[in-house]
């Protein structure tokens, strides 16, 4: 089973700690993101990283459309893997949706999930207005989609300098880019559109573990505004501010989200 897991998902290991940190990529990307601030926890702990079906190097041919019709079937195969490796007092860091799956895992975990930082995180892309404010309309969401099914290299190349803009690092815009045009194009449409039409604010209540929120101070994908509501709604959490603009803080500015993630740990 772990074995057949492993492969699965791309599961790697490494560090010499016992505590374990289990890192979850976000969207279009895979485990590589997370290189730029590993070794900052390396000596002191277990790190496990994987790439969520249909990403990375995980094994296409599980890919299962209905399955991943929700993030419900992410969450199920976490689950699987923390119970086939007795993975306990589990904390998770995560980015982008890969924080908000943290966060619905560390609900169905039964205990085995401590702490989540959530890291560009969202329950809910799209706009309620005048009650909540997600940063996109229906109808921005739609386009993004579109342009995405008419040129899917046109899209990588428009949508990872609004990820991450070139003034944080032409090399880093480049190497989000790449990720992006070297993601499989179907799976990664299918995993977009559930991303930007979910709406899990509603399980932001009763939370059974502890919630960090990391937040950008200029994130395109993610405004302040959902960063703040989350934290209002999560009993306990807390939110931080990063200096990084941006998308991707953990590939801009290592040092600094490396940082504040060993603040809480």
């Amino acid at each position: 089973m772990r074995e057949e897991l492993k492969n699965r998902f791309a599961i790697h290991e490494e560090g010499e700690g016992e505590e374990i940190l289990l890192f979850l990529h976000g969207f279009a990307s895979s485990k590589e993101t997370w290189q730029w601030i590993k070794d900052s926890f390396r000596q002191e702990y277990k790190l496990v990283f994987l790439d969520l079906a249909g990403c990375g190097a995980s094994d296409y041919t599980a890919y299962d459309v209905k399955k991943y019709a929700t993030l419900q079937g992410y969450v199920e195969d976490l689950l699987e893997i923390l119970k086939a490796f007795d993975y306990q007092n589990v904390t998770i860091v995560g980015h982008s949706v890969g924080g908000l799956i943290g966060l619905l895992l560390s609900k169905a975990a039964e205990g085995r999930v401590k702490k989540v930082f959530m890291i560009g995180a969202s329950p809910r892309y799209k706009n309620d207005i005048p009650g909540y404010f997600g940063g996109f309309t229906e109808e921005e969401i739609y386009q993004v989609l579109d342009l995405m099914e008419e040129n899917f290299l046109g899209w990588a190349s428009y949508i990872s300098r609004a990820a991450l803009p070139e003034s944080e690092g032409a090399e880093h815009t480049a190497y989000v880019e790449e990720r992006f045009r070297a993601s499989h194009p179907k799976f990664t449409y299918h995993f977009l559109k559930v991303t930007l039409l979910l709406d899990h604010r509603s399980e932001l209540l009763n939370v059974p573990c502890e919630i960090i929120i990391l937040q950008c101070a200029k994130d395109s994908f993610v405004p302040m505004e959902v960063a703040e509501y989350m934290h209002r709604k999560i009993p306990g959490s807390t939110l931080h501010l990063l200096s990084a603009r941006g998308h991707y803080p953990h590939i801009s500015h290592p040092e600094e989200t490396a940082a504040a993630i060993l603040k809480y740990l």
